[in-house]
């Protein structure tokens, strides 16, 4: 931006009464969903680890790079076309598009760019299997997720939560190069795990899904529904939790310590069907990432310290 272009800016925002805003590295960084990120980053590297073969640091660290950079991606072109309800939400309205802190032009193209250039190294570093999963990633997220589903149906983070569940796949094809049980099973683990962890966050939230027309379970369906369905999907994922030890993957350290994880969610999850305040629900919430956490450190705590424990 020129210095004259810069004053007719300033001139524009001063006859509105306004302050420009111009973006710093700290507001595209924000667009990434660094805390997602971080999430993504983890379980994938897990994935990587956890898989049979050997893959060279360098390559290993270039898959890493790829998935965070595609997660970032996927965020970013998340907040691009929700910029309009994030508006509304309280939340969200800090965040740099609804701020005005960085245009919806800046974060397409940025987002963009950056699908690009992270599915494009994978392929070409990596392995084609990493990237088309990874590509499948972005677009999930973007087009099935929050085009089509997450304004049109209470069941958005059920089928939505596929995006967030591939990571851990991506890690494991970029070592083996194939799709296999084992890394299905750390998909469904994170696929079964969303819908409680959104589903109590919106118990608490609900009002700012209502003001932004957003069809979250609690609002269309009711607030008893949604505890409701909370406690049958934990039901599931207890004991799905369990499995990379009964199939094999890992052995009796994890076994033991991930059954008493999900039956500490399982807890958790019929104390919020039992509460009809939000005490439980927050409270379901905050473990439920510890118990995502924990699950995956468990996982290499198991491979690599397991025998020796």
């Amino acid at each position: 931006m020129t210095e004259q272009t810069a004053a007719i800016a300033r001139q524009d925002a001063a006859l509105e009464g306004l302050e420009p805003q111009w973006a710093t590295a700290r507001d595209f960084f924000a667009l990434l969903k660094p805390r997602v990120m971080s999430l993504v980053i983890f379980t994938a590297l897990v994935g990587l680890l956890l898989a049979p073969g050997e893959i060279h640091p360098v390559i290993g660290f270039t898959a890493i790079l790829c998935i965070a950079v595609g997660a970032g991606a996927s965020g970013c072109l998340n907040m691009w076309y929700d910029a309009d309800i994030d508006a509304v939400m309280k939340r969200t309205r800090n965040r740099p598009v609804p701020a005005g802190r960085v245009t919806p032009g800046e974060a397409l193209g940025f987002g963009v760019a950056l699908s690009v250039a992270s599915v494009t190294l994978m392929g070409l570093a990596v392995n084609l299997t990493a990237a088309a999963l990874l590509a499948l990633t972005i677009a999930f997220y973007l087009f099935v997720y929050t085009m089509w589903l997450k304004r049109r149906t209470p069941q958005n983070i059920v089928i939505g939560g596929a995006a967030g569940a591939f990571p851990p796949m991506i890690g494991w094809a970029a070592v083996t190069g194939t799709v296999s049980l084992e890394s299905v099973v750390l998909f469904a683990i994170i696929f079964m795990w969303t819908p409680p962890h959104f589903w109590a966050l919106s118990l608490f939230v609900s009002k700012d899904y209502e003001a932004a027309g957003v069809p979250m379970l609690p609002v269309v369906a009711g607030e008893r529904e949604t505890r409701r369905q909370i406690l049958a999907y934990s039901m599931l994922l207890a004991p799905l939790g369990v499995a990379p030890w009964l199939l094999g993957m890992l052995g009796p350290l994890y076994g033991i310590a991930s059954a008493v994880l999900g039956g500490l969610f399982l807890l958790g999850a019929v104390q919020v069907w039992r509460d009809d305040g939000t005490t439980a629900a927050r409270r379901l919430f905050g473990y439920s990432i510890l118990y995502l956490l924990l699950l995956f450190v468990l996982m290499l705590v198991d491979r690599y310290a397991g025998g020796w424990l």
